[in-house]
């Protein structure tokens, strides 16, 4: 009796509420709809208007006014990256964060690399099931992989709209590179007979933490880091290794806790000490720099493949 009444009493607000939409002039003609097209015009001239104001020096998409994106377009940053990273567990030492944070260092060193390429916002939930259980404490949140290759398929679908001529996935974690193949291809699809060519690639060699980093440490630096090149747990029996723990370092100290672990003496993974943090973050940007030119490179390969404009 009490869920009848309630909906009864909300049934005229509903009612109010729809039509006083109607009103607005959402859908329908009339004065409203004149209204709308002139505040559409209106706000049209306003977006093409010179900008009056110094624009600020940036990669990341969601920093630039509209006015400086659309000026930065016309001066050819027709390059976009959608990077995507996740929030996971990554044992005592790490942030959940890790992957995000490498996003945010790697996106700024490879758009400026590039030259006239931006950053999209990113992706910092990576695809995983959460069942029906409760596990109290577990890492996350993560989404569904239908939902992650639908929310790829969009923002590249939306990065074309908005003028992007490439767009490339790169992804900081190994269970995202199925749906930003998925994704990339599905798009490519779409639009393989468009006159107006925008090319979507998803960038296998960006995630090369097996494949180029830990040869790089462990036979071109030299150090004997315990772990076994290719897998990502070392002997520390952690899901971290020293070039993750390097390029955190550089970013944030306090993601890696690097100070709380000195304090108890657990500042080294896989039988490698620490130097100081100076080394470390040395370390970092040496890691960081193999990481870009890596996916710099392939870049490179792909855009060799395409059409002479």
């Amino acid at each position: 009796m009490k869920r009848m009444l309630v909906a009864l009493l909300t049934m005229p607000l509903l009612a109010a509420s729809a039509s006083a939409q109607a009103g607005a002039g959402g859908a329908g003609g009339g004065a409203g709809g004149a209204g709308n097209a002139q505040a559409a015009a209106a706000r049209a001239a306003a977006a093409n208007k010179p900008r009056t104001i110094e624009g600020i020096n940036t990669v990341w998409l969601e920093e630039l006014t509209q006015p400086e994106f659309r000026d930065m377009l016309k001066d050819g940053y027709t390059t976009v990256l959608i990077m995507t990273g996740g929030v996971e567990n990554n044992d005592g030492n790490l942030s959940m964060n890790k992957h995000n944070i490498n996003n945010r260092l790697h996106g700024e060193l490879l758009a400026r690399k590039m030259g006239k390429t931006l950053v999209a916002p990113l992706v910092t939930l990576e695809p995983g099931n959460a069942g029906n259980t409760i596990q109290p404490g577990r890492a996350g949140p993560m989404i569904s992989q239908a939902t992650f290759i639908s929310l790829l398929y969009d923002m590249g679908n939306y990065l074309r709209s908005m003028g992007f001529k490439e767009i490339y996935y790169l992804g900081d974690s190994g269970g995202n590179m199925r749906g930003q193949q998925a994704a990339a291809d599905s798009l490519t699809k779409v639009y393989a007979d468009s006159p107006d060519r925008v090319y979507f690639k998803h960038i296998a060699e960006y995630y090369n933490h097996t494949s180029v980093v830990q040869p790089y440490i462990q036979n071109e630096l030299k150090i004997p880091e315990g772990i076994k090149i290719g897998a990502s747990t070392g002997t520390s029996g952690l899901h971290e290794e020293l070039s993750i723990d390097a390029t955190l370092a550089l970013a944030d100290p306090v993601s890696i806790r690097y100070e709380q672990r000195k304090k108890v003496g657990q500042d080294e993974i896989n039988g490698i000490k620490f130097q100081s943090l100076a080394w470390l973050q040395d370390l970092g940007r040496k890691i960081a720099d193999l990481r870009v030119k890596t996916t710099l490179d392939a870049i490179n390969a792909y855009r060799a493949t395409l059409p002479k404009p």
